[in-house]
């Protein structure tokens, strides 16, 4: 059985036309010790095997046993179950990108193996319509997930190749997608259609960038075009309601509608269609500037899964999904890919250190479904879900960082994302520049790269737009100029040498962040929030006080401290506060007549902790609140 995995990029940009970089595979970037290597190897160590045996216990695997030939078997659970195999398995594949393992090899074989087996000899292949409910196969695509479920297979297929270097699985996926191919789409003997949970889109491009045929291209733009016809429904959940290129907002069930942008913009990176960018950026800013949570989360509403209205972000009752957030880090990852702006890796961060890395226990063996941003201490993580795809979602984000880190273009090498490891990208000319990064990141803002490559290009690194003024950059000890801006790509140009240091400085201090006026459920409140971490308040660490009264005044007098033995090793926030208690007068009352307020003594000086909101709800049950009151 073989060992030889290697790597490509999870998203491979290097042959698209309009795209503006290319990343860096994931097997070229060695994560060191420091903030995400441990939680690569709970990943690898813990998340992995245990959802292995999730799908083995809930009969996830068996339903492919049953599909190659034991029709005496029942099928076990929801019609899209098959996904969440395929998620597990291509998280499984970009692990063992970075190092083997060979007990996970053997469960990545063998449940390839167990898909190969129970595609049909059309190259059909859901393990929920087999035997009595084959005629109903793609009867109701707005509701049964076959084109999601092939997706996520694709998605799974493509990185067992670019992990392994072989391409039997990879031709069960082309089997499939020529299916697809064969059955949807205009013209003589084929098939109006489009998926009422997207996912299709972006795995049919990936598939076509990686085998080159060019078929799987114009099949995921078909089932973009396709939408705003009424062809499922007509509906806003399912993004049906207006053609793509008309829609101008993030709406709907909110990880079908950020899939399907981020089908649309790997669309974009092979075509330069400028509708369709036109599109992306409504929806982008309609998203960051009214619908995003502070956290990075996305969704607003129970109902639906669904975001809500402009402005529309309740807190405690925030449905804010895991999956949701991972999508919103993969839809600007493909626009960082395409436009090269820090503005999408911005937001990646911001989603991946909060409302991502929260989906999941310290631990990794327990998750969140909804992340809200308030809780009385009811909501807990579970170690599964009857609709499981967040965990494996979350697995397979985990398994492919080290792709995300790094970028490449004409204009040389780009830094995105920051922690400790060792890189070797290869510039469009040929060139290896092997790059070593040191940080203690995100716990305090300094990054030293140390670049092992000769000649001339550019180091564009990330200046995050939260860091705002005071962001310096020097070159072997000496101060560099050039533009360092929050919010931009700082370009350090010149001649190299093979052991080069660059130093980057990101101040660190604490700072409060308010909501937009028309966001009425936090008026009066701002959240706490240092470098590119939100911080929260749990009663656990202010054991006396009820956070609901907790008020700040600014985020000056907050000293952070880094407490090993707290969650894993983290930064806490320490600093005064203050709390205003309800008071008498407000005893047995819900309401009462407006008046001028009268206070008999002033509010209470206390001191407050806060911790990282990623890390929120792993000890025991107690209040939190990310927005307080502001003093």
């Amino acid at each position: 059985m073989t060992e030889s995995y290697r790597s490509a990029p999870v998203v491979d940009t290097s042959r698209s036309p309009h795209a503006r970089l290319r990343p860096v595979g994931v097997d070229s970037v060695k994560l060191a010790d420091g903030f995400w290597a441990p939680r690569l190897d709970v990943n690898r160590r813990r998340m992995l095997p245990s959802q292995y045996e999730q799908c083995e216990k809930t009969g996830r695997l068996e339903n492919f046993a049953r599909a190659a030939g034991r029709p005496e078997l029942p099928f076990h659970g929801p019609v899209y179950n098959d996904s969440d195999v395929y998620k597990w398995l291509e998280a499984a594949c970009w692990t063992l990108a970075g190092g083997t393992d060979p007990a996970l090899v053997e469960l990545v074989e063998k449940t390839a193996a167990a898909i190969t087996a129970a595609q049909q000899p059309d190259g059909y292949l859901n393990t929920a319509f087999m035997y009595e409910k084959a005629g109903e196969r793609w009867a109701n695509l707005r509701d049964m997930h076959e084109l999601y479920c092939a997706g996520h297979f694709i998605q799974a297929a493509v990185a067992h190749c670019r992990a392994t270097g072989g391409d039997k699985l990879l031709a069960t996926a082309r089997k499939l997608a020529d299916c697809i191919c064969s059955v949807f789409g205009e013209g003589v003997g084929k098939r109006p259609g489009a998926p009422g949970h997207e996912e299709i889109e972006m795995a049919l491009v990936e598939l076509a960038r990686q085998t080159g045929e060019e078929r799987y291209l114009e099949q995921a733009e078909y089932f973009i075009n396709a939408r705003g016809k009424g062809i499922i429904g007509g509906s806003h959940y399912h993004q049906d309601h207006v053609p793509f290129r008309e829609l101008n907002e993030v709406t709907g069930h909110a990880v079908r509608a950020l899939y399907l942008a981020c089908g649309a913009a790997d669309v974009l990176a092979e075509t330069g269609d400028a509708s369709i960018a036109g599109a992306l950026h409504a929806q982008w800013d309609n998203f960051v500037t009214r619908r995003m949570y502070v956290t990075g989360g996305a969704g607003a509403r129970y109902e639906g899964e669904a975001f809500g209205k402009d402005y529309e972000l309740p807190n405690e009752r925030a449905y804010a999904e895991t999956c949701a957030a991972i999508a919103s880090f993969m839809w600007n990852w493909r626009m960082l890919l395409a436009e090269g702006e820090a503005k999408y890796a911005d937001c990646m961060e911001t989603a991946l250190y909060n409302g991502t890395l929260s989906g999941v226990s310290l631990d990794g063996d327990a998750y969140f479904y909804q992340n809200p941003l308030a809780d009385d201490g009811t909501h807990r993580r579970e170690a599964w879900f009857g609709t499981a795809c967040c965990p494996p979602n979350v697995s397979r984000t985990l398994a492919s960082l080290p792709g995300y880190f790094y970028g490449v273009s004409p204009e040389g090498l780009w830094a995105h994302l920051y922690a400790s490891n060792e890189a070797e990208a290869e510039l469009p000319d040929g060139r290896k520049i092997p790059v070593v990064q040191k940080t203690r990141y995100p716990w305090d803002g300094d990054v030293e790269l140390e670049v092992n490559g000769g000649g001339g290009f550019g180091l564009m690194l990330r200046i995050p737009g939260w860091c705002g003024k005071g962001a310096s950059i020097s070159v072997n000890g000496k101060a560099h100029r050039c533009t360092v801006k929050a919010g931009t790509y700082a370009a350090v140009k010149r001649e190299w040498k093979p052991g080069d240091k660059v130093r980057l400085s990101l101040p660190m201090p604490g700072r409060l962040i308010e909501a937009h006026p028309h966001v009425f459920e936090n008026a009066g409140r701002v959240a706490l929030a240092r470098g590119p971490l939100v911080y929260c308040v749990e009663e656990v660490d202010n054991p006396r006080l009820d956070v609901r009264g907790v008020g700040l005044k600014d985020a000056g007098g907050f000293s952070a401290v880094f407490e090993p033995d707290v969650l894993g090793g983290t930064v806490v926030l320490k600093g005064e506060a203050s709390v205003e208690p309800a008071g008498e007068d407000w005893r047995n009352a819900l309401y009462r007549e407006a008046r001028a307020r009268r206070r008999k003594s002033p509010p209470v000086p206390v001191e407050l902790a806060a911790v990282p909101y990623y890390a929120w709800a792993n000890r025991k049950a107690c209040r939190m609140q990310v927005w307080l009151r502001k003093s």
